[in-house]
């Protein structure tokens, strides 16, 4: 249930930064796929493959905040899909690029759910965008921590 609730407000936070966006002056929604790897400490590390769907609504002085909701999938056929509601606060470095940190949750059926906690760089080309993110998951059972590194791309509506 609490997975559920926190989906569910992570969307509704979407629709209502969305609503208030004007094109290209206020934010931008936004949708990416993106691989990489994860790692639980000790272990080797595993590909995963995921998307993710955003908001990002400019702040004056050249700030940003934002939503984003994704799913993530570790490719070895019996993990499940790992879920992940994150809010995002960074800087424009220039026009194009992003600097960011990004606080969350992350939780799956069969998942070790915790916080999370990261960064990334994100470079625009146009409408289109690429990413590359740092994760560190301190799952709620403090016996095993995971990292994960992703590599993204996008498109902003």
């Amino acid at each position: 249930m609490r997975q559920v609730l926190i989906a569910a407000a992570a969307a509704c936070a979407m629709g209502a930064f969305a609503g208030t966006a004007t094109a290209g002056t206020s934010g931008d929604v936004r949708a990416e796929i993106r691989s990489g790897v994860n790692w639980n400490e000790g272990q080797a590390a595993k590909g995963t493959i995921g998307g993710a769907i955003g908001y990002d609504y400019n702040l004056p002085g050249g700030a940003f905040i934002g939503v984003e909701q994704a799913i993530d999938k570790t490719l070895v056929s019996r993990d499940n899909a790992v879920g992940s509601s994150s809010a995002r606060f960074g800087l424009h470095a220039t026009p194009r690029d992003k600097v960011y940190v990004i606080s969350g949750y992350s939780y799956g059926a069969g998942y070790h759910d915790g916080a999370h906690l990261g960064g990334g760089v994100e470079h625009s080309f146009g409408p289109y965008y690429g990413k590359v993110e740092y994760r560190h998951v301190f799952n709620n059972d403090a016996a095993v921590q995971t990292n994960q590194v992703l590599i993204g791309g996008g498109i902003k509506f």
